[in-house]
């Protein structure tokens, strides 16, 4: 059984790092690598542009659907058993992707690998808070947000490569040679400590139901199906309103209710979810920007977008250390005003502001949000309590992918109107960023003054 305020013994813990960074990135890198591949899979497989972006839809839907459901199974099976049981699923299917030889086959293999890929990261959090000593959960959770970005920012070159020089097939199968190492050094991760009890069927089956309601609804009402979207969104809105009272009633609910009515760890989620919004519409409605309004081509586009994700590789880590040193309500003020002040900066840009004036903004807006992420996420994760610790990070996932979905229907809402080229979109961000301070301000009345 793992000390939780001392972590893993070394070298042990050295080597589960290792196992969970390969697992992160693996994960982390399909999700985002198949972008790159779509009109060559549209083109191979004689779809339309509009219906090949399901491959990558479908797949974000299903984990969006399964990270709650797969978080109270994990309590009760050992968190162990599940992230190695999510790692297999995900490797069969990958292989099976190399023979998908139709469109319908296809999306069926990538619903597989999001189940795979749900199992995996729905307790990722809860063994990271096991493998790392409680006084450098903050830095552990900071070189965490590090393996992230850099599958993030590595995706669409590896998967540019691959379409470039072989079959596309193979762009489903670049993360199964992390996979299979993750899986060798499987064994020095915290070991599994099931729970008693059963799993909640009816609340974990609700749960992914309306999952699929809200999200689904949203992505419907964004490609031109507003009605039929609109309908499904407020259906899944009255589905999760049912759902929360049915599970106020229960101890250890599948809808982490009883987290989220702990006010540090409401308003984290809250903060979280907000940013993730923040940044996503920043991200998704620049490109516009830039290629539509000031004239850069493509390519220029991609290298201009560079220093945020460069930025946040720098900072995540160290905000991650200054967390286990410093409260996250002034790590998180003070990240969110100088993201508020980059975004402004981005709103009120010239119309030719240079590269170099592009660059150093995009930089100061990610220097704030790299400070805001990694000391939130500890806050959320640190004060859950122990054999809660799953549920907490299923929550903070499906914050994660929730803010990804909603920034790109508000910037697809936005682009629709014709307000997408200007500053819309950044004053947008601006507001969700000042929510996020505002929730770490609050935070402060709960005795979150000092590190945790």
């Amino acid at each position: 059984m793992t000390d939780e305020h001392h972590g893993l013994p070394k070298p042990r813990r050295w080597w589960a790092i290792i196992a969970i960074s390969f697992g992160t990135s693996l994960l982390v890198l399909d999700g985002a690598i198949a972008n790159v591949a779509l009109p060559t899979i549209a083109r191979d497989l004689g779809v339309t542009n509009s219906v090949v972006t399901n491959v990558v839809t479908v797949y974000q839907l299903v984990l969006v659907m399964l990270l709650l459901p797969f978080s109270s199974l994990g309590d009760r099976m050992g968190h162990r058993r599940l992230y190695q049981y999510g790692q297999g699923v995900f490797m069969a299917a990958s292989a099976l992707c190399l023979f998908a030889d139709s469109f319908a086959v296809l999306l069926v293999l990538r619903a597989v690998q999001a189940v795979g890929a749900a199992m995996a990261l729905s307790v990722s959090a809860a063994m990271l808070r096991q493998i790392y000593p409680a006084k450098n959960l903050g830095a552990g959770l900071g070189v965490n947000s590090v393996i992230v970005a850099s599958s993030a920012a590595l995706a669409p070159t590896l998967g540019g490569y691959i379409v470039g020089n072989a079959h596309w097939q193979l762009v489903f199968v670049a993360a199964v040679p992390l996979a299979i190492i993750s899986l060798l050094l499987g064994r020095a991760l915290p070991e599994p400590e099931p729970r008693e009890g059963r799993l909640q069927w009816i609340s974990a089956s609700w749960s992914a139901v309306t999952m699929l309601l809200v999200i689904g609804g949203l992505q419907l009402g964004t490609h031109g199906n507003a009605p039929i979207g609109i309908a499904l969104a407020l259906a899944g809105v009255v589905s999760l309103v049912l759902l929360v009272r049915r599970e106020k009633a229960r101890t250890a609910p599948v809808l982490p209710v009883d987290l989220l009515a702990k006010p540090v760890i409401g308003l984290s989620a809250l903060a979280a979810m907000a940013s993730f919004v923040s940044a996503g519409a920043l991200m998704l409605s620049l490109p516009f920007r830039l290629e539509v309004g000031m004239g850069y081509d493509p390519q220029t586009v991609g290298l201009l977008l560079l220093p945020f994700p460069l930025t946040m590789l720098v900072v995540s880590p160290l905000a991650g250390w200054m967390s286990d040193r410093i409260a996250a309500t002034k790590l998180g003020v003070t990240g969110m005003s100088i993201a508020i002040i980059g975004l402004l900066l981005l709103a009120f840009m010239p119309d030719d502001p240079g590269k170099i004036g592009i660059a150093w903004r995009l930089a100061f807006t990610a220097l704030g949000f790299g400070l805001f992420f990694s000391p939130n996420t500890r806050l959320l994760i640190g004060r859950a309590p122990r054999d809660r610790a799953a549920a907490a990070g299923g929550l903070l996932s499906t914050s994660r992918l929730l803010g990804q979905t909603l920034a790109a229907v508000v910037v697809g809402i936005l682009l629709a109107g014709g307000m997408g080229m200007g500053g819309a979109p950044m004053f947008l961000s601006c507001a969700l960023a000042v929510l996020a301070a505002l929730c770490s301000m609050t935070r402060y009345w709960f005795r979150e003054s000092k590190p945790v």
